[in-house]
């Protein structure tokens, strides 16, 4: 197994301080990077990592290995954390969001649109519909609405009328199909700008796939709910729709037990951007629950 480099690894390290003998929670442990920092940071600690995609549970369990039983890892999607604690509180609580590099970087699961493969999206693909039935069987104001809320796409009208258009002379199967319609449907002038022209529409699609949003919403509600006085909450976010929740959540919770570490997002050092350039939209923000009688 290739080692991932966590992003912001430092840094999660700093604001989430963990310590001896704490219980500490990776609601999306991935291949385990964080995972392991905590770990070794927290002497005697214990350690429950969620993920939903299974291969990636795999990798973690390797990864932790050496760990023994001070990792527990759980096959649910962080919307499922207050289930999985059942009670126990935590003295920190790390949220990643978003797609991995992993599930990037695997053409099969049909996160990228730079390589062509079955248009699927799913961070579980045991469950839930692909964004081929999204794209193929939503009416076209209701995909438009998904390209604009969730993408910020521009040209989110003019990509559903040419998706609904394409899938009348033959399903949209591969992600090589999306993008070929995308190109179309997108203004030269536009195609020339900054970024690939699907981007938004993959980001989109995958959100609306894995209803990412909503599970952040609820992750951040039980996140607040099992934290143990003086515990912190720590969030990465990669775009500015994550972001604008994790900020107004915590501007809330603010006002009723808990205080905000930071008041600007923590960014990416120069270097760590230089060397893992998918780092540089990195966005860290931090919460902690105040003492009791504070």
């Amino acid at each position: 197994m290739s080692v991932h480099v966590p992003v912001l690894g430092a840094e999660v390290l700093q604001w989430l301080q963990p310590r001896a003998g704490g219980v500490y929670v990776d609601a999306t442990v991935g291949y385990g990077g964080h995972a392991a920092a905590i770990l070794a940071a927290a002497p005697g600690g214990r350690l429950i990592g969620l993920d939903r995609d299974e291969r990636a549970l795999a990798g973690a369990r390797e990864r932790l290995a050496a760990f023994g039983a001070r990792a527990h890892l759980v096959h649910a999607d962080f919307a499922q954390l207050g289930e999985v604690l059942a009670g126990q509180p935590a003295d920190g609580i790390l949220f990643d969001v978003g797609v991995s590099s992993a599930q990037l970087d695997d053409p099969v699961r049909g996160f990228s649109f730079r390589a062509d493969a079955p248009l699927d999206m799913r961070m579980d693909p045991s469950r839930g519909q692909t964004a081929a039935d999204l794209v193929n069987t939503l009416p076209g104001p209701e995909l438009a609405e998904i390209l604009l809320r969730y993408g910020e796409e521009r040209w989110a009208a003019r990509i559903a009328d040419f998706v609904v258009q394409a899938r009348r002379r033959r399903p949209i199967a591969t992600t090589g199909d999306l993008v070929e319609i995308i190109r179309a449907a997108v203004r030269a002038g536009a195609r020339r700008g900054p970024g690939h022209p699907a981007r938004r529409t993959f980001q989109a699609l995958r959100i609306a796939v894995n209803g990412e949003l909503d599970a952040l919403r609820a992750g951040l509600a039980a996140a607040a709910a099992a934290l143990a006085p003086l515990g912190r909450v720590v969030v990465i976010a990669f775009h500015s729709l994550e972001d604008r929740i994790v900020k107004t959540t915590f501007r809330g919770l603010g006002q009723h037990g808990f205080a905000v570490l930071t008041k600007k997002p923590v960014r990416p050092t120069a270097a760590e951007t230089a060397a893992n350039p998918r780092a540089r939209s990195a966005r860290l923000r931090a919460l902690a629950r105040e003492g009791i009688g504070a």
